[in-house]
């Protein structure tokens, strides 16, 4: 059984369609760019595959549990990091990490382990103790993706990952994913191209909230005969142009 498996997921706003049938399944060991422009449906389907946002109409599971009927033994399985991943500002990064911790069930040696090993992961130690409101958007960020690991999680999804991170802490990241990836399957969804080609063994690419290719980041190269940022400007620019032309 697929780790993921999304089934014809759709959502609509009015009669706006925002992901349109989606159908795709990954398995452990993984690393899943999921790519597209902005306004792709990328992070709306993340939404829908966490738990945080209902489909319209198709079926997303994670481990086995359907994310509407069975949402909460999915969500057991997942680590989550948002765009923008919102954060309790009030809080110090030790005391929101510990609130974390606690919601996911870790106490204990474990527990002290656990939240030691993500301090020196993403480097929290000269930041444990100011509230999240003070931090640069670099350290909001690391707070986020310590938050989506701390219970280490089978599934890692994690939108826009490095956003507003500097070089050094984008190498730092992506290092972290590559450390990870063995046992875990990750999905990364972002717009930035750099990204895939650094960590991801995948990647879709999706336009229109449809779904264009699924492939390796070289053999999409490969088929283009380009670099993979050709290859996406080429696939994303005909698919805005097939849809103008049908909304005629």
């Amino acid at each position: 059984m697929p780790m993921v498996q999304i089934d014809g997921l759709t959502k609509r706003y009015g009669r706006h369609t925002v992901v349109d049938k989606l159908s795709f399944a990954c398995e452990a060991g993984e690393v899943l760019g999921f790519l597209g422009p902005n306004g792709a449906g990328k992070s709306t389907t993340m939404k829908m595959l966490t738990g945080f946002v209902a489909p319209s109409a198709g079926t997303a599971s994670i481990r086995g549990h359907d994310i509407q009927s069975d949402t909460l033994a999915a969500q057991r399985c997942i680590g989550y990091l948002p765009e923008g991943a919102p954060l309790y500002a009030e809080m110090t990064v030790r005391t929101f990490l510990d609130f974390i911790a606690n919601i996911r069930g870790l106490d204990g040696t474990r527990r002290r382990n656990r939240m030691q090993e993500v301090i020196e992961l993403l480097h929290l130690g000269p930041v444990l103790d100011q509230s999240i409101d003070t931090l640069s958007k670099g350290f909001k960020r690391r707070v986020g993706l310590a938050q989506a690991i701390v219970h280490d999680p089978e599934i890692l999804i994690l939108d826009e990952p490095t956003d507003g991170l500097d070089p050094n802490q984008k190498h730092e990241v992506r290092q972290l994913i590559r450390s990870m990836s063995a046992e875990k399957l990750i999905v990364i969804s972002t717009h930035i191209l750099e990204e895939v080609d650094a960590v991801c063994t995948r990647a879709i690419i999706v336009a229109n909230g449809r779904l264009l290719v699924d492939d390796t980041p070289a053999a999409l190269a490969e088929q283009g005969n380009a670099d993979l940022e050709s290859v996406f400007r080429n696939l994303t620019q005909a698919s805005n142009v097939e849809t103008s032309e049908a909304a005629v």
